[in-house]
């Protein structure tokens, strides 16, 4: 399933991956203030997250490259 989820991030425009990107910063922060009030009720989810940004960055990361190296 992991591979299936980074081909389908790969075959998506860098507009839409950075539109994710922002929302998934929204999530992480009411995320973490949920945390901090004490009302966050899945602590997973900030991990899942924090994984889901880092993907998207690599993904815009080595698009970026390529558009470089051409």
């Amino acid at each position: 399933m992991k591979a299936n989820k980074l081909q389908e991030l790969r075959s998506v425009a860098s507009t839409e991956l950075v539109e994710s990107l922002n929302g998934l910063k929204k999530e992480l922060f009411n995320l973490r203030f949920q945390l901090a009030t004490g009302q966050l009720e899945n602590p997973m989810r900030i991990r899942e997250v924090k994984k889901s940004i880092a993907q998207i960055k690599t993904i815009l990361r080595e698009e970026e490259l390529k558009g470089v190296q051409q």
